[in-house]
């Protein structure tokens, strides 16, 4: 932060604001996750969770979207603590 406040940060790209969008959503049942992420996205489900978790760690995404990100987060952060 500088002394005239905060520092606008530049926007997400679409990807990620997509990638973001989807984890809002729920999904009914096993495979559909995958299956939404292919079919939209057009990735592999192996990169958009590479994607994903880069996006836990960008301040961009928590300033686009910081109920899904700070959810997102805590999750990921349980399960490095029960490993």
């Amino acid at each position: 932060m500088d002394k005239d406040g905060p520092s606008r940060l530049p926007a997400l790209h679409r990807r990620e604001q997509d990638i973001l969008a989807l984890e809002r959503r729920g999904f009914p049942g096993p495979g559909a996750k995958e299956r939404a992420i292919r079919e939209e996205l057009g990735l592999a489900p192996v990169r958009y969770y590479q994607l994903l978790n880069a996006l836990l760690d960008d301040e961009r995404a928590l300033a686009h979207d910081p109920v899904t990100v700070n959810r997102l987060r805590r999750v990921r952060e349980t399960r490095r603590s029960e490993r």
